[in-house]
């Protein structure tokens, strides 16, 4: 909401809830109706507007869903920062805008006599006109609205909304006042139109125009850095004619500068382009993947700060899946090779394999630099080899296809993350992930994890168990671990069994 929200602030179906899809009703009966059985014969554009509508919601739930994702793995995140949850509460109904044009759509079909044609499905004139009047007329006019909204009058009514979003996703393109949408629609109703006005219209035209505008949106606020350099190296104009998720990540940072819609170019033109584009879509790019998801909230160490006062105790399980992991490697083993994203578990096995004096051996540069400044371990305690000589191999999320291609005939697989990587080699041996066997008194628990046997519950619950049982009176989260040794003899005093796989048996 606005700081001082206007007239026209709320979208007239606010009130009907989860039920406003029923205003678009009558226009899809209708159309349905129409198409069926030939009342005002077969006009597809009107029949088609509502599938395009379900098109419209699904790819901005593509984007959501990737962006999300991304954000989770930290590469290429432009605003290193969380959601916010009164933010996701704000932005949940992003998809108004999507029936207000499906209305706008009905209605001009009906009103105007030419669009009660039928449309031609393409017309290659009508996308070309369709693209330079958008690059003209809408974007020049787009930029001068966006500055005004950002005169004080308007933004403290209306514009503020959107930008209480400082960490973009791709659904705040769309988190503006109903008084806006009108604004928005009346511009890109221009080619529209226009187009139809000198017949050069079809049905592609319209839905590749309004999908380019959704892409755009989205891809403007979705917080993570893809366009690579090379392709502006490639075609230097190309940096007047499409912004980055940086360039606008900019405007929602500084405020008063990349005002433009997708075209940079009336930035360079009226002097408004943030001086520190170039240098932040730069640095993004290079922005390392985070270690893996539970790295962003420090493995639960900041929602223990956050909440000091709580009444339970939170197990990330870590302590016991090390433990799992290091009974599962075969007797008189002297080399192991890891690789995989670094986790917690990672670091943590790989400190414990140094101290019983198993050598560890990495594939890249990069995490053998980071295991011997974690571990400040003694030379030859941990190696940078690529040969793929080893036989165990200790495996987590990020193990790449080639990798996995390259291990020698008869290597043992033991994964030590959640989910168990998949199995490319049939002369290979795979453990499963770190989990034990449920002991008999435990009742009504049959399968946990749908690539687990029946019975078998994986380390990370266990450890929650056990440590119920046990009265322990501490937290294992953040970078913190319980005794490894400790909870593996509480853990089997409790009735829990190692769980091996069949095919890694054969080898014992």
């Amino acid at each position: 909401m606005a700081s001082t929200p206007g007239i026209l602030t709320d979208w007239p179906w606010t009130p009907l809830g989860s039920f406003k899809y029923v205003v678009l009703a009558p226009w899809v009966i209708h159309s349905t109706y129409s198409f069926m059985f030939g009342e005002e014969g077969t006009d597809l554009f009107y029949i088609l507007v509502f599938p395009f509508l379900l098109w419209r919601m699904l790819h901005n739930q593509i984007w959501i869903s990737l962006s999300r994702y991304q954000t989770a793995k930290g590469k290429g995140t432009i605003v290193d920062k969380g959601l916010e949850f009164e933010q996701v509460d704000r932005e949940r109904d992003w998809d108004d805008q999507i029936i207000f044009n499906g209305i706008l759509f009905y209605i001009v079909r009906c009103v105007l006599p030419k669009a009660q044609t039928d449309l031609p499905i393409w017309r290659g004139n009508g996308l070309v006109i369709t693209m330079l009047l958008h690059a003209g007329p809408v974007e020049y006019l787009y930029y001068w609205l966006h500055r005004a909204l950002h005169h004080h009058f308007l933004y403290s009514r209306y514009h503020s909304h959107h930008h209480s979003s400082i960490v973009t996703e791709p659904i705040t393109s769309v988190t503006h006042p109903f008084a806006e949408h009108i604004t928005y629609f009346m511009l890109f109703a221009i080619p529209m139109v226009a187009t139809l006005l000198i017949g050069t219209a079809s049905i592609s035209s319209y839905f590749v125009y309004i999908t380019y505008i959704d892409f755009m949106n989205n891809l403007g606020h979705c917080n993570f850095e893809f366009i690579p350099n090379w392709i502006f190296s490639l075609f230097p104009p190309l940096k007047y004619l499409m912004y980055t998720p940086s360039y606008h990540s900019l405007h929602h940072t500084q405020f008063r500068t990349n005002y433009s819609l997708f075209m940079p170019i009336y930035d360079y033109i009226y002097g408004t382009m943030d001086k520190s584009s170039d240098t932040l879509h730069e640095s993004s790019l290079r922005k390392e993947e985070s270690p893996d998801g539970e790295g962003l909230n420090n493995y639960g160490g900041i929602y223990i700060q956050r909440n000091p006062r709580l009444k339970v105790k939170v197990v990330d399980g870590s302590s016991l899946a090390v433990a799992v992991i290091l009974n599962s490697i075969p007797k008189g083993t002297t080399q192991v090779l890891l690789t995989g994203n670094l986790t917690k578990v990672a670091y943590a096995l790989a400190f414990s394999l140094c101290q019983r004096d198993i050598q560890l051996v990495t594939l890249q540069q990069a995490e053998y630099l980071k295991l011997t400044k974690s571990l400040n371990a003694t030379e030859g305690k941990v190696v940078h080899d690529s040969s793929y000589a080893q036989k165990i191999w200790l495996v987590g999320d990020g193990l790449s296809k080639k990798e996995q291609l390259s291990a020698p005939k008869g290597t043992i697989f033991v994964p030590f993350s959640q989910f168990p990587p998949k199995q490319l080699r049939r002369d290979c041996f795979y453990h499963y992930t770190p989990a034990m066997k449920i002991p008999k008194s435990l009742e009504n628990v049959y399968s946990c994890e749908n690539w687990l046997p029946r019975r078998v519950m994986s380390a990370w619950r266990i450890a929650g168990i056990v440590h119920a049982l046990e009265g322990w009176n501490e937290h294992e989260c953040g970078y913190t671990m319980s005794s490894i040794d400790k909870v593996w003899q509480a853990t089997l005093r409790h009735g829990f069994q190692p769980l091996i796989s069949k095919e890694a048996a054969k080898i014992d």
